[in-house]
C-alpha cells in the first residue's frame, strides 16, 4: 500500500513529534485536531525541534524547518483525513474520546486505510472494535521525543491482519524505526513495566522515603538510566500517566496498579510536568 499521505490526529507532544518524524523521512502528512490554538504550538514544536536535531547534526542541515513544515497540512478538518492512506491516531487515553473517533475515522477515511493507535494502555482490540475494519487496527506505541527514540512497540490486536502488520513495518522503516511486535494486552511491554515503575516512586515521594531528587539519582547511578523515573514521569505528562495507571488499574482489577494520590493532587493542581511548566520538577 502506498503510505505517501499519511494522517495524524491529536497535535498534542506525541502528535507533533510524530508529523515531524513523517515529514524528515518524505512524507506528506495531514495533521489534524480539534484546536487551532493546538495546531499552531504543534508547529512551534517542529519548528524548534527540527532546529535542534541540526544543532545536534541529528538531521541533515539542508532540510531546515520550513521545508520540514511545507510538508505538513495542518487542519481542524477531520474531512481531510480522508485523502490518507495510514492514519496515527493520539488523542487523549481515554476510552470515551477515542470511540466515536474511531467511528467518525471509519466514515471519513477510505476502505484501505489502516488505523493505528499510538496508544499508552488501552487495548488495541478494543479500538478495533469501534470500527468496522478491526483486521485493519494496529498498535504502534512512540516513544517521546518521536524523532529521536528509534524503537517502537507494534501491538497486533486479535483481528489485525498480516497485511496491516506489513504496511505498519514498512511505514516505520521509513521512519527510521526499529520495531518490536508484541501481542495485545493493557499496557503492552513497556508502559505494563515503566507504570508501575513510576507509580511506585511517586510512593516514595508521597511517603517522604526521598526526593525526587534522590529517587532518581538511584535510577542513575546504580542502573545507568538516562533519566530517573520521576524525571520520565514528567517528560510523558503526569495527566497521561493518571489515566495510563487507571487504564491498567481497571483492566487488571489490581491493586497495584491505584495510583499514588500525590500524583491525583499533581494532575488536579495542573501540575502536569514539562509541558505546562512544572510537574516533580520546575521548568523553564
Amino acid at each position: 500500500m502506498n503510505t505517501n499521505t499519511v494522517g495524524v490526529v491529536g497535535a498534542g507532544v506525541m502528535g507533533a513529534g510524530v508529523a515531524q518524524n513523517l515529514a524528515q523521512t518524505g512524507h506528506h502528512v495531514v495533521l489534524m485536531d480539534v484546536s487551532q490554538a493546538q495546531l499552531d504550538r504543534a508547529r512551534d514544536a517542529i519548528h524548534q525541534g527540527v532546529r535542534m536535531q541540526i544543532l545536534f547534526k541529528k538531521a541533515p542541515a539542508d532540510a531546515g524547518p520550513e521545508q520540514v513544515l511545507s510538508r505538513v497540512e495542518m487542519t481542524t478538518d477531520l474531512e481531510r483525513l480522508g485523502a490518507a492512506s495510514f492514519v496515527i491516531e493520539n488523542v487523549t487515553e481515554r476510552w470515551d474520546v477515542k470511540q466515536p473517533l474511531y467511528r467518525d475515522l471509519d466514515r471519513v477515511c477510505a476502505p484501505g486505510c489502516v488505523f493505528a493507535a499510538n496508544t499508552s494502555a488501552i487495548p488495541i482490540t478494543r479500538i478495533g472494535s469501534a470500527t468496522q475494519r478491526p483486521a485493519q487496527v494496529v498498535g504502534i506505541h512512540f516513544m517521546n521525543p518521536v524523532p529521536m527514540k528509534r524503537l517502537v512497540e507494534v501491538i497486533r490486536g486479535y483481528h489485525t491482519s498480516q497485511e496491516t502488520l506489513d504496511t505498519t513495518r514498512a511505514l516505520l522503516t521509513r521512519m527510521g524505526k526499529e520495531q518490536v511486535l508484541v501481542n495485545d494486552a493493557p499496557g503492552f511491554v513497556s508502559n505494563r513495566v515503566l507504570m508501575l515503575t513510576i507509580n511506585e516512586a511517586i510512593y516514595l515521594l508521597h511517603e517522604q522515603v526521598a526526593s525526587a531528587e534522590d529517587v532518581d539519582r538511584v535510577f542513575k547511578g546504580c542502573f545507568g538510566h538516562p533519566m530517573g523515573p520521576l524525571e520520565t514521569a514528567d517528560l510523558i505528562g503526569l495527566d497521561t500517566i493518571l489515566l495510563s495507571l487507571e487504564v491498567l488499574h481497571d483492566s487488571f482489577s489490581d491493586s497495584k496498579y491505584r495510583p499514588c494520590p500525590l500524583l491525583r493532587k499533581l494532575v488536579d493542581a495542573g501540575l502536569h510536568g514539562r509541558k505546562s511548566g512544572r510537574g516533580f520538577y520546575t521548568y523553564g
